[in-house]
């Protein structure tokens, strides 16, 4: 049972436990690590798929598909990456999350632009990975990392997916893809804001209780 539940860590299908110590606040950015190169080398990536994708003439073209794919996986192998090498850093922890989300607002810009997918959904979507860039750097500053929730991990796949699908085929899958995930979106903002609220109401409580411990 061990040995099974080890590799669904592995694989990333068990996400129970405390983060690694190493990506945790106050720890070392260690930005030269394998995943990280990965993470280095999908934000790089995101001009060169927009410039693709606008230059195509209808969003639909197999380089700039192919390569949205490879981005997106990339969200996935720079995690395997860490937990087969134990490479885990503060800086991975910081990259990934933003990576993810302008990944997803190019992928919505591109299909807003040639109206591969509803508009109403695409503009939700940007509007969901706006506020939690701006949640994220709210937490960075009063000094509260918030976690990465279930829901959050559920919904960047069928999101991703139903962009990839959306340049690759015409039909109802993508979006209807594209709903699943945004459901699972904003659901998942609902969640980081209460998370954040309560670690910030919990960051002030032990501010106000140092002076009396002292």
């Amino acid at each position: 049972m061990a040995s099974s539940r080890t590799r669904r860590r592995l694989f990333g299908l068990d996400r129970s436990g405390p983060k690694p110590r190493e990506t945790r606040r106050g720890q070392p950015l260690r930005p030269l690590t394998i995943p990280n190169s990965v993470g280095y080398t999908r934000l790089a990536a995101i001009p060169v798929f927009l410039y693709l994708a606008f230059e195509s003439g209808d969003g639909r073209t197999a380089s700039a598909a192919i390569l949205f794919f490879a981005i997106a996986v990339g969200d996935y192998l720079d995690g395997l990456l860490a937990r087969v090498t134990g490479q885990y850093s503060r800086m991975g922890a910081l990259l990934d999350p933003i990576v993810d989300r302008l990944t997803i607002l190019a992928g919505a810009a591109v299909c807003w632009h040639f109206e591969l997918l509803p508009r109403w959904a695409l503009a939700v979507v940007g509007v969901r990975e706006v506020v939690t860039l701006a949640l994220a750097q709210y937490g960075l500053r009063k000094g509260v990392d918030l976690e990465v929730n279930w829901l959050g991990r559920a919904a960047v796949w069928p999101v991703m997916g139903a962009i990839f699908l959306a340049m690759a085929i015409d039909g109802w899958l993508p979006t209807a893809m594209l709903i699943v995930g945004l459901v699972l979106s904003v659901l998942a903002t609902l969640l980081y804001a209460r998370m954040g609220r309560q670690a910030a109401a919990h960051e002030r409580r032990t501010l106000q209780a140092e002076p009396h411990s002292s």
